[in-house]
């Protein structure tokens, strides 16, 4: 039997202005194309989804991104009143000069290393897809803060054909203040369109075999280059500890991570500890806190210490600025030698193929990754779809 061709709707032959009126006043606006095009296959299309970065490492530019970032009520459970006279009255006056501070000891001459580093990992993924699956899927990346944004990039892939969208957050370990948050952002762009396209999302991979294993080989390869430290320390971004204790499963899955990394190293608990970092304002954060540890393992007279930071995918001021740099510092004034940091996975070949694997895992079923996909005949039905339409007196 052959396969069933695409038929024309009725709604779908009708000649559409190619400017559509303005909405009566009082009904719902919901964004779509001028015109239903008969020209464009359908596409699948994955979205990497990133934190984010200000545009420049200067106070004017850090400040809307931090604006945007501390303002969204995921990242601070505080009430939305007096969060905001104390973002608006205290912090955006005084944080965005001592963060462009920070971020200009890592920029680089390509700008930000996070932007550079997930727009290489999402050109990688896309090489590593069009490599395994024959049909067309476009890799596209968005931050969930600043720019490119979750809205603009959705947008431009529903121009070209996009009717399959997974959303992959570049963050292993779930938390409501990261991934939750990308779902928030991704939920408030697709409700106003006119014609969503099928969504999937995925949740974590917090102790995925694949991302396991390939942290597991950065070590090794950081051990075989620079040498082996005494300890291992695995630093996760912090929350407060209230968010744990309200249901968001972060504390567990990076756990989790941990102990299923130094497993996979041969690592006993003694050798292969964990810490939380980045926290900010007196709330008791998870524990035990990254900078605490390192003074005290230099304390202790520990000399040498790797650092590895698996709840990030890409490099970035948390782990370029404040691990390799600040507690490299905390570490040496406490009585220590040497902080090596092991660099994120960044577009490392096993990383890629791990998210390939994931990707893969999540897209079951849509036929542009089914591994039989015919481009041919797909073109056929295409046009024979086009062809109805254009007999049915709808546009080109």
């Amino acid at each position: 039997m052959l396969p069933q061709e695409p038929h024309a709707c009725v709604w779908q032959t009708q000649r559409i202005p190619s400017e559509i009126p303005n909405p009566m006043p009082g009904t719902p606006n919901y964004t779509g194309l001028n015109e239903h095009s008969h020209d464009l296959p359908a596409r699948s299309a994955v979205l990497l989804v990133n934190l984010g970065t200000p545009d420049a490492p200067t106070a004017a530019a850090v400040r809307p991104y931090l604006a945007e970032f501390l303002g969204d009520p995921r990242v601070i459970e505080y009430p939305r009143l007096l969060w905001k006279l104390i973002l608006h009255g205290i912090i955006l006056r005084i944080r965005p000069k001592r963060s462009a501070h920070a971020y200009q000891r890592i920029w680089t001459a390509e700008g930000s290393p996070l932007r550079v580093g997930s727009e290489a990992l999402a050109a990688s993924l896309g090489a590593e897809l069009a490599r395994r699956r024959p049909g067309p899927v476009t890799v596209a990346l968005a931050m969930r803060y600043g720019k490119p944004s979750v809205a603009d990039t959705v947008a431009k892939l529903q121009r070209e054909g996009v009717r399959r969208l997974l959303v992959l957050p570049l963050y292993p370990q779930y938390s409501a203040t990261s991934t939750g948050s990308v779902f928030d952002a991704v939920a408030d762009t697709v409700k106003g369109l006119r014609w969503p396209p099928e969504l999937r999302q995925v949740n974590d991979y917090h102790d995925d075999p694949a991302y396991i294993a390939a942290l597991a080989a950065s070590v090794r390869a950081h051990w075989e280059t620079h040498g082996r430290g005494d300890k291992l320390l695995m630093s996760f971004h912090g929350i407060p500890e209230r968010y744990t204790r309200a249901g968001d499963p972060y504390y567990c899955q990076c756990h989790a991570t941990a102990r299923l990394l130094g497993e996979a190293l041969g690592l006993s608990e003694d050798e292969a500890i964990f810490s939380f970092q980045s926290r900010v304002g007196r709330e008791r954060w998870l524990h035990p806190y990254t900078d605490e540890t390192v003074r005290a393992l230099g304390a202790r007279g520990i000399k040498r210490l790797d650092v590895i930071s698996p709840g990030f995918a890409v490099d970035c001021l948390e782990t370029l600025e404040e691990i390799a740099m600040q507690n490299a510092e905390f570490f040496r004034e406490a009585g220590g030698e040497t902080l090596s940091y092991i660099p994120c996975l960044n577009s490392a070949p096993a990383h890629v193929d791990a998210l390939a694997d994931l990707v893969l895992k999540h897209t079951q079923g849509w036929p542009e990754f089914d591994p039989a996909y015919d481009a041919a005949a797909e073109a056929v039905k295409l046009a024979a779809a086009r062809e109805r339409a254009r007999k049915a007196g709808a546009g080109a």
